[in-house]
């Protein structure tokens, strides 16, 4: 079924290591931007940046960052920008 409104699900697992799964659903087909960010805002990784069609999608993050070095333990924000909804949540990757 097709999702009434634009969500950005809890990761799970949370806390992780080394890995987790972001699910998002989407009412329309839209740009999606999917990134993930430290606690000063600086970016750590781009999961999405691509058109998606309506639904549910779910991406994995590996824990790496957006040049292949592994992320340390901590708090990461990972943030869906789709059409003119923004959403953001709170993760945790404990080492």
């Amino acid at each position: 079924p097709i999702p009434y409104e634009f969500d950005l699900i809890q990761n799970f697992p949370n806390p992780f290591n080394p890995a987790t799964t972001i699910k998002f659903s989407l009412p329309v087909m839209t740009v999606v931007d999917l990134r993930v960010f430290n606690v000063l805002g600086r970016e750590v990784k781009q999961l999405v940046a691509d058109t998606r069609t309506a639904g549910v999608h779910e991406v994995v993050w590996d824990g790496r960052t957006n040049n292949g070095t592994t992320a340390s333990s901590g708090i990461y924000f990972y943030r869906l920008i789709a059409g003119e909804t923004t959403i953001q949540r709170k993760m945790l990757l404990l080492k």
